[in-house]
């Protein structure tokens, strides 16, 4: 895999019925490309992937692969589609039609969760599912935070060395020396990508490769900017970036992710903050301090937000 730098973990935007906005989902990944993110990640966790339906979930996938070609002749940049599941059985037949669909560049899998499998449990996991998609990309996808299982870096490595298209790991278990052991032990070419906004720098200071990113749905200009210039060890430039944007790293988590950052995208005018139970929208006090925060860093247009606007959930 040749992919570094900043990935959007893209959010799924839907209508006040309910049903997915495909016009503000085309019109966010155009944005995100024209403001130079490196790759797009459709339907996970941002994406609530999990309150989409397996028809929804192909769909958005479809359309995030085709708002990524636009006009041109092929996807501008890759874009990643989840794919994840506590039942190795069931997590292979949806891999089964996710590997079918032309353009997926890499399939983004969580540990196993609920389950809280043990380490050989989530290796046989993720070897099964490198197998069933082979030969496309897979990119395993540690956060215990939301699956309570935490995938220890020896298990990665002999992952990598079982399955040649394991190529990548998105590490969101929020401990610095997980990264570090990663960038010790793993293979020449295997990817690191931070799945922290907050913890980025650091990781790749210690050998990561790039971030896939929460806050780059609202400010992808800006985020791609610190992570390219972390790369190329402009230290100053990232570390400026880092200190101005940091409270919306935090504050994108003030309430379960995405109601925060579809509230900002709201405030915005990019789309609607409607989102699917179990997960509602912000208290009255919440969004008020995301929107102080949102117009301190510019993010808001000067023409204000009609009132009356209101949050749903389905």
């Amino acid at each position: 895999m040749e992919t570094t730098g900043c990935g959007t973990a893209i959010v799924t935007p839907f209508k006040a019925d309910g049903s997915v906005d495909e016009a503000a989902l085309r019109a966010l990944v155009n944005w995100q490309i024209e403001s130079g993110v490196d790759f797009i990640v459709a339907c996970g966790s941002t994406g609530e992937a999990a309150t989409l339906d397996e028809e929804e979930w192909l769909h958005v996938v479809r359309l995030v692969i085709h708002a990524a070609a636009g006009d041109a002749a092929a996807v501008r940049v890759p874009v990643w589609a989840g794919c994840t599941h506590n039942s190795t059985r069931e997590l292979l037949r949806l891999a089964g039609r996710l590997r079918r669909i032309p353009g997926v560049a890499a399939v983004l899998s969580a540990n196993p969760y609920y389950n809280k499998p043990t380490q050989e449990g989530q290796f046989q996991h993720f070897l099964a599912l490198a197998r069933e998609v082979d030969p496309l990309p897979v990119c395993v996808y540690n956060v215990p935070g939301r699956t309570a299982a935490n995938l220890e870096p020896e298990t990665v490595a002999r992952l990598a060395a079982a399955a040649e298209n394991i190529v990548a790991i998105k590490e969101a278990s929020g401990k610095l020396p997980q990264f570090t052991e990663l960038a010790r032990i793993m293979p020449k070419g295997f990817k690191i990508f931070s799945g922290d906004d907050s913890l980025a720098l650091e990781a790749i200071a210690v050998g990561a490769h790039g971030l896939i990113s929460v806050a780059s749905n609202e400010a992808p200009a800006e985020v791609a900017r610190m992570i390219r210039a972390a790369l190329d060890n402009k230290l100053d430039e990232a570390r400026e970036l880092e200190r101005r944007f940091s409270p919306l790293f935090e504050a994108n988590f003030w309430e379960s992710n995405p109601a925060p950052v579809k509230t900002v995208l709201s405030l915005m005018g990019k789309c609607g903050d409607s989102l699917r139970l179990p997960l509602v929208p912000p208290t009255a006090a919440t969004r008020a301090k995301l929107e102080r925060l949102a117009g301190e860093l510019g993010l808001l247009k000067q023409t204000p937000i009609p009132d009356g606007v209101r949050s749903e959930v389905f």
